[in-house]
């Protein structure tokens, strides 16, 4: 009788320790400071999307200083240093790296196998070859993608509808930017199919921009198409002013370049994108896989023309264009 009674309450006991073992961890994991490593190129870049991310953070109860601890580092339009970079960020044990971008995943992909990295405006991650399947990531990566090299498509179909008179398109590429070569061999193939001859130009530097603008001159292109990449964003107010120089139609991505004095752009609304890439930092923290994460795709899109721009070149954009406009420079 005593053994049973004993059996039982032993058997009680274990039950209740099984049971408390969830609350006790989660306790645990309540009282720790998470390490969130972001690596990008300054706070300038983008204020508006890096403002979306730290408010999806706090939206979800994530606040720095309390119970995370977001690492900066800034490569300052030095590439090479994010290498060096990405490697400090793994020496810190951070919990996830944020690398928004293309270029800064491959940095943190080549510094770590293990600790999950998150993108949140990746132009290309298949044509970049950091991923190979977007529904099943698998390994430690996964993110939001802008699906650049589709909508450098589109981009050449607006342009020629906002000016009708567009025959021959320099398209300005940086070879450094692993996305730029599937982006520019979409852009090659639809160039052809809408009508368009196309000059292909390489930038590697800021040095190059006005050697490649009298390349475009001297080839005699109607207009000017920039693929995105973080040198060019960082630059944007200097190509505005050269394609305006030359009288240049100039259509881009980003809209930062339309504020800066560009005639059109068309993208993924990028706040958006880096708010919801705060819910997958949010995910990860909690316990789950990059690899069990599908890779999200932009569900909003935004075209923003200049009409200041447009009057300086001369041009009329077409009405039926300006009312599909999303934002509209005076």
């Amino acid at each position: 009788m005593i053994s049973r009674r004993l059996t039982f309450v032993v058997t009680i006991a274990v039950a209740l320790a099984l049971l408390a073992m969830p609350f006790a961890l989660e306790a645990q994991q309540a009282g720790k400071v998470y390490r969130v490593g972001f690596l990008w190129d300054s706070p300038s870049m983008f204020p508006d999307a890096m403002e979306a991310f730290r408010r999806g953070l706090r939206d979800l109860g994530w606040i720095e200083g309390e119970n995370i601890v977001i690492e900066y580092r800034w490569s300052e339009g030095r590439f090479d240093r994010l290498n060096d970079l990405a490697q400090e960020l793994v020496r810190l044990k951070v919990d996830v790296i944020v690398s928004p971008r293309s270029i800064y995943t491959g940095a943190a992909k080549g510094a770590t196998l293990t600790i999950p990295i998150v993108f949140m405006s990746h132009a290309d991650p298949i044509g970049s070859g950091h991923l190979d399947n977007l529904a099943r990531p698998g390994g430690n990566i996964t993110g939001l993608s802008l699906m650049m090299t589709e909508t450098n498509t589109k981009l050449l179909e607006l342009f020629k509808e906002a000016v009708p008179g567009l025959s021959r398109v320099a398209v300005i590429f940086d070879p450094a930017t692993p996305s730029h070569r599937p982006g520019l061999k979409a852009v090659e193939v639809a160039g052809p199919a809408l009508g368009l001859r196309l000059q292909t130009v390489a930038v590697r530097s800021s040095r190059e921009f006005d050697s490649a603008f009298s390349a475009i001159v001297r080839e005699r292109a109607s207009g000017v198409l920039v693929l995105s990449t973080p040198l060019f964003i960082a630059e944007a107010q200097r190509l505005a002013e050269l394609a305006m120089k030359h009288k240049l139609p100039s259509m881009f991505g980003p809209r930062a370049h339309v504020e800066a004095g560009g005639l059109l752009s068309f993208g993924p609304d990028r706040a958006d994108l880096w708010r919801r890439g705060a819910i997958y930092v949010d995910k990860i923290l909690k316990g789950a896989k990059p690899a069990d994460l599908p890779v999200q795709q932009p569900t909003k899109f935004e075209l923003v023309v200049n009409l200041k721009t447009a009057k300086a070149l001369g041009l009329t954009i077409p009405p039926s264009f300006l009312m599909r406009a999303d934002h509209v420079v005076h």
